[in-house]
């Protein structure tokens, strides 16, 4: 079975990552590096993620 991370600061890297939750934020857009954008979501109330697809590779 799975180490499951429970504390506050925990972070699962992975090429895609599946959350549930039962409350969901509105996506927000934020600055990453450059010119680059990404997109954040809150998950709250009995939220979970887990790793569909591993990172190739770790810089």
């Amino acid at each position: 079975m799975p180490t499951i991370h429970t504390r506050e600061g925990d972070i699962i890297k992975g090429d895609r990552i599946i959350g549930e939750a039962r409350k969901i934020s509105d996506i927000q857009v934020i600055a990453k590096t450059g010119r680059h954008k990404a997109q954040r979501i809150i998950l709250r109330d009995n939220a979970m993620c887990y790793i569909d697809k591993k990172l190739k590779y770790m810089k």
